[in-house]
């Protein structure tokens, strides 16, 4: 089927014909007439299949007619990042080149001052993050009375990641007798049943299993011990394995920390990296993701800040440095690959720490993963003992031993203080004879008295008595300055 039978305006087929597309994708040639008819659709489909054109063409054709007013949008799109509103936002400016269509960014990391401006002058389409949207409202510089249009882009991780209460305050702001779409890769039946507050009488459009992965990327699993500096060194070993088979790759990490410190042993290893992560300002983000679309990169290292709807078209390959803790975002992570029938890999690596992960994601995707090089029952045990760390962020090259040598250096500096019981001599021990406490010689002022004893503190007593090495001392320990032990009189 033709775009031409979708019932598109010229305008927009125009801009479909000079982009290079002939026929719509399944998703979108059972969503936009659907969306065209006004009705209220609630989409789901595997990563890469055009699901952002299924909302944007009907929305372009739909906005042909009408005018933007001053800080009221005709249209609204919730986004849950800011480089998938960004992108969102390009598609518009692509498919709308012929049509004076009003695109405003509503999103963190930006100026308010410049927003506001653009809503002063008028919007056909507000693209937005929850936080922000709220944000201009609250300012009173944004009214949602006028919008005709709602769209919830990736409504899975919308609901499902804390954004249901600002979700919801968002639709009480916004006209009952508004469109709502729905659009996601992944729709489990508790996140089905919240979309029923927020959508009327919807038209369920699923073109593919939901939580189901592309087939035209190619899945393994790398077994590997848990330690980061192994993990490291393994997945250098198939970064460099796949040769001129990689032209641009995604490696995922669970936690910000961890994107920083493998980006910098991959660039201290020669690769061509960036990283990226929610905690970067938004101006570094959207340079490193243009340098990385522009090739000047070959690796991205990035958190699942970048595992939405990102689209690069030229990623071949996508690696997990860890196993996510939620099985639905394997399927985003690995669909940044193989995306408009062209064909990726995605390697995981798994430890032995990662089974309960690894079993939830082959339970939702309902397929066995295939491991690379043996499974897990390969790996031989880790042994934190042989303190055998490479080159871990924190430098503990042989921690235990080092802990080993710390323990027994701080022995010899308690040497003269307590010991256990099994060390002292009979004659020695707490319960014949307790050891009194130190004294320290003060001068001797006129008119004042001889110095004091420093009791013997509980503490010190407790660690004797237990017959234990590691009291630690309280205060300045022994080393008592002998001012305060000049009596004052008082």
């Amino acid at each position: 089927m033709p775009f031409s039978e979708l019932g598109l305006s010229a305008k927009v087929l125009a801009a479909v014909e000079a982009a290079g597309y002939t026929e719509p994708t399944p998703i979108q040639a059972q969503a936009i007439p659907h969306a065209l008819a006004k009705r209220d659709v609630l989409g789901i489909a595997q990563t890469g299949t055009g699901k952002t054109a299924s909302f944007v063409l009907p929305m372009l054709t739909h906005l042909e007619k009408g005018r933007a007013r001053a800080r009221m949008p005709r249209t609204l799109i919730i986004e849950p990042t800011r480089e998938l509103a960004a992108q969102v936002e390009e598609s518009f400016v692509k498919y709308g080149a012929a049509q004076k269509v009003n695109v405003a960014l509503l999103i963190g990391g930006v100026s308010f001052d410049e927003q506001e401006k653009k809503l002063q002058r008028g919007v056909d389409v507000l693209i937005a993050t929850p936080g922000r949207l709220l944000d201009h409202f609250e300012r009173g510089k944004l009214l949602l009375t006028g919008v005709e249009i709602l769209v919830i882009d990736e409504a899975d991780r919308m609901l499902d990641m804390g954004f249901i209460p600002d979700i919801e305050r968002i639709c009480k702001l916004l006209p009952f007798t508004r469109q709502t779409l729905f659009f996601s890769a992944t729709m489990p039946p508790e996140i089905t049943r919240l979309t029923e507050q927020f959508l009327q009488n919807p038209v369920r459009v699923e073109v593919a299993k939901a939580a189901s992965t592309a087939t035209t990327v190619e899945q393994r699993l790398v077994a590997t011990r848990k330690e980061d500096y192994e993990k490291r060194e393994i997945l250098r070993s198939i970064i460099r394995s796949q040769g001129d088979d990689l032209t641009n790759a995604i490696i995922f990490c669970n936690r910000k920390r961890d994107v920083a410190t493998l980006s910098r042993s991959l660039e201290k290893h020669d690769f061509s990296v960036g990283a990226l992560h929610g905690d970067m300002d938004q101006r570094a983000r959207m340079a490193t993701l243009q340098a990385f679309r522009d090739n000047k990169i070959t690796l991205l290292v990035a958190s699942d800040v970048a595992a939405r709807g990102l689209d690069i078209p030229l990623v071949s390959h996508v690696f997990n440095f860890d196993v996510p803790i939620h099985a639905e975002d394997y399927v985003h992570r690995i669909g940044r690959t193989g995306r408009a029938g062209r064909s990726g890999k995605a390697f995981t690596l798994v430890s032995k720490a990662d089974k309960k992960h690894l079993d939830a994601i082959e339970s939702l995707t309902h397929q066995a993963i295939q491991w690379l090089d043996g499974d897990l029952s390969s790996v031989p045990q880790s042994n934190a003992a042989d303190g055998d760390v490479e080159e871990s962020s924190g430098g503990r090259r042989g921690s235990s031993r080092a802990s080993g040598r710390r323990s027994g250096s701080s022995s010899e500096r308690r040497r003269g203080g307590s010991r256990t019981s099994s060390e002292m001599p009979v004659e020695a021990k707490p319960e014949a004879a307790p050891a009194k406490a130190e004294t320290v010689s003060a001068p001797v002022l006129e008119d004042r008295p001889a110095p004091i004893r420093r009791p013997e503190r509980s503490s010190e007593r407790r660690g004797r008595d237990q017959g234990r090495d590691e009291a630690s001392p309280v205060g300045f320990g022994d080393e008592i300055p002998a001012f305060m032990l000049i009596a004052t009189g008082v």
